[in-house]
């Protein structure tokens, strides 16, 4: 298939060179699917790399008492679960479920193993690359353990606006539906302190509305008080 003329930087194919990279589009696949589908299961085998091409995906992964937790929201653009596909006999370490239509790009990861075998330059860019991807997991996990909550949500809310925010007139629209608890899962709270702590953040003005539509009033404020709590609010 031709790459989509809007896509933005895939970086496992970016990084080959012309040649090759026509090649590797030739061998994607597209697939479509809708929200209560599931591109691939916790504990599937990882032979593909996927990339989202439209749409939106959460990652989620089964707690102790089965229930869902949101490790993250994936936009379009967005290679997911590469890590796993590098190691032979790798699983998924969480389920990808559409959280509405979506269109996925599938590439197989031997095919994509063959042309980098046949290109060490190109290997060592995506050794790199991928180098980098466990680094920012790293400081996921390190924000995690050592930030405030309020820190944690406030650096969530503005990741997103960053990524998926929509320019109004009163501020920056998240362009995506996320419940209370999604919020909660992805920096490690709960959803009453997730509502706590959305209160606060109203009364200060940085955000409106309610966490599936939500608003951002003042990013710089905002990114501020995720840096240095005390910048903000009491």
């Amino acid at each position: 298939m031709n790459p989509p003329p809007s896509r933005r930087e895939l970086p496992l194919i970016d990084l080959l060179q012309e040649q090759d990279r026509r090649e590797i589009w030739k061998q994607v696949k597209e697939e479509h699917y809708r929200k209560g589908e599931y591109i691939f299961r916790e504990g599937d085998r990882a032979e593909y790399f996927h990339i989202l091409k439209e749409g939106t995906v959460k990652c989620v992964r089964a707690t102790s008492a089965g229930k869902e937790c949101t490790l993250k929201v994936l936009m379009p653009g967005d290679l997911f679960c590469c890590e796993a596909a590098v190691f032979d006999g790798g699983q998924h370490p969480g389920t990808a479920a559409p959280m509405g239509d979506v269109s996925i790009l599938r590439l197989n990861k031997e095919q994509y193993f063959n042309i980098l075998k046949k290109n060490p330059e190109a290997a060592l860019e995506v050794i790199k690359y991928l180098g980098k991807r466990l680094t920012e997991v790293q400081e996921r996990a390190k924000i995690l353990a050592l930030d405030r909550s309020d820190q944690r949500l406030a650096s969530l809310l503005v990741g997103l606006a960053e990524r998926i925010g929509v320019s109004e007139p009163q501020g920056i629209r998240l362009d995506v539906r996320l419940t209370r608890q999604d919020l909660a899962d992805m920096v490690g709270i709960t959803p009453e302190t997730t509502i706590r702590i959305m209160s606060r953040f109203k009364q200060a003005k940085l955000v409106s509305g309610t966490a599936k539509q939500l608003m951002i009033l003042d990013l710089p404020a905002l990114r501020s008080f995720a840096s240095d709590p005390s910048s903000v609010l009491p």
